[in-house]
């Protein structure tokens, strides 16, 4: 079976699965009271957890992050002990989930949407076993979903990307135009928009996840038609250093690429994967989690949750050479004009709050062919945010499978 995502699922597919698998909260939890069937091992002594991951760990970008995630949870929790196997193919993972079980893993994470039917005839043909699946929508009684959800900070990076551009073009280099790609690239170019309303937002597609030389290609030609500010969401350092050695500022994506360009990554985007790990893993420990009540547990992990991040670097919001110019910059916000740094300062203050007052996809908005898709007064939910097929006024590019209606 062939697999074009490894994170979002085709807008066809979730809309024949939300119904009965719709998300409707941060982290859907299981009643501790629900918790039975503890096996001994698993609330003593050892707990063994493994990660299958879809790349290398050097990859800098997706598998690292996770890896980071592992690394940080076996650490952070004392009874844990991690293996992780690289590099495995979607669609292809049956043989390495068997030999998972078989060397006694109590745990695995499969780390890409294209392992979600491996993962789920694995949990059928193990009970026993705990599977968590990233960015899946599909769940057993031992299978649970998670994601590290990034749009809030595309809204926020597109702040500064607005601010920022002086010819009015941003570069967005896109992997696949799958919903999580449509769903980010929209509020990324929302937050353009909103702080320099002609500035519009090229994007170009790779359809791969993981390709450096195309990332340099793409990049270069984005350069080249204009854009003086880039984005790239392909797993790779190529995007960061290409526009670096075009002087050229960019965003980290993933996780820290600060230290590759320091003096032109302004902001960016930063999974803490460990934050679920540590969270779901606990809850393993201590018998909340078991085999037979994962079926409503997942975690889409948003800047209230502490499993996304801001920044250029770790803890580093924004680079400190741009905040003057940020600074400087002013935006209209209510009729009033205030600094943009200001207002990326206060929103993110806000996303982090249990209950944000601001949500990038806030209505009305309606796409770039001028359909109305968020009414006035309404936010778009997870289950809307999971399955967006269209993208927001501002785009300026091809973008496979977009409604005209």
């Amino acid at each position: 079976m062939k697999f074009m995502s490894k994170r979002s699922p085709s807008k066809k597919v979730l809309t024949l699965a939300l119904a009965a698998a719709a998300v409707t909260g941060v982290v859907i939890q299981s009643s501790p009271a629900q918790a039975q069937g503890v096996t001994p091992s698993m609330t003593s002594g050892k707990l063994k957890a493994c990660f299958v991951y879809i790349g290398p760990r050097g990859d800098i970008g997706w598998t690292y992050a996770h890896d980071q995630g592992r690394q940080i949870a076996e650490k952070t929790l004392p009874w844990l002990e991690t293996k992780y196997v690289e590099s495995v193919p979607e669609g292809q993972a049956t043989a390495t989930l068997d030999r998972l079980v078989a060397d006694k893993c109590q745990v695995i994470f499969t780390t890409s949407f294209g392992y979600m039917d491996d993962t789920l005839a694995a949990a059928k043909k193990y009970p026993d076993v705990i599977f968590a699946h990233a960015t899946g929508y599909k769940r057993l009684p031992n299978v649970a979903t998670y994601i590290a959800e990034f749009y809030q900070v595309y809204y926020l990076n597109g702040l500064v990307a607005g601010a920022m551009t002086k010819s009015g073009k941003v570069g967005f280099v896109g992997t696949f135009p799958i919903p999580e790609l449509k769903r980010h690239l929209s509020a990324f170019a929302l937050g353009v928009k909103a702080a320099n309303p002609k500035a519009v937002v090229n994007v170009k597609w790779l359809n791969s996840w993981f390709d450096p030389a195309k990332t340099r290609e793409a990049s270069e030609a984005l350069i080249s038609e204009g854009a003086d500010i880039l984005s790239s969401a392909e797993d790779s350092a190529s995007g960061v250093q290409t526009a670096a050695a075009k002087k050229i500022p960019t965003f980290s994506h993933y996780n820290s690429m600060y230290k590759f360009s320091p003096d032109y990554v302004v902001s960016g985007h930063i999974a803490h994967w460990d934050k679920i790990y540590i969270d779901f893993l606990s809850k393993i420990h201590a018998g909340t989690y078991t085999a037979k009540n994962l079926a409503n547990v997942d975690y889409w992990s948003i800047m209230n949750t502490g499993g996304v991040e801001m920044g250029a670097d770790n803890g580093l919001a924004i680079n400190p050479k741009y905040v003057a110019q940020l600074k400087a910059a002013r935006m209209t916000v209510s009729g009033k004009q205030v600094s943009v740094y200001d207002r990326v300062m206060t929103l993110m203050a806000d996303m982090k709050k249990p209950k944000p007052a601001f949500d990038p996809f806030t209505g009305p908005i309606s796409d770039r062919n001028g359909v109305m898709r968020v009414a006035a007064g309404k936010v778009s939910s997870i289950g809307d945010l999971s399955s967006m097929g269209w993208v927001a006024p501002g785009v300026v590019g091809a973008v496979a499978d977009e409604p005209k209606k």
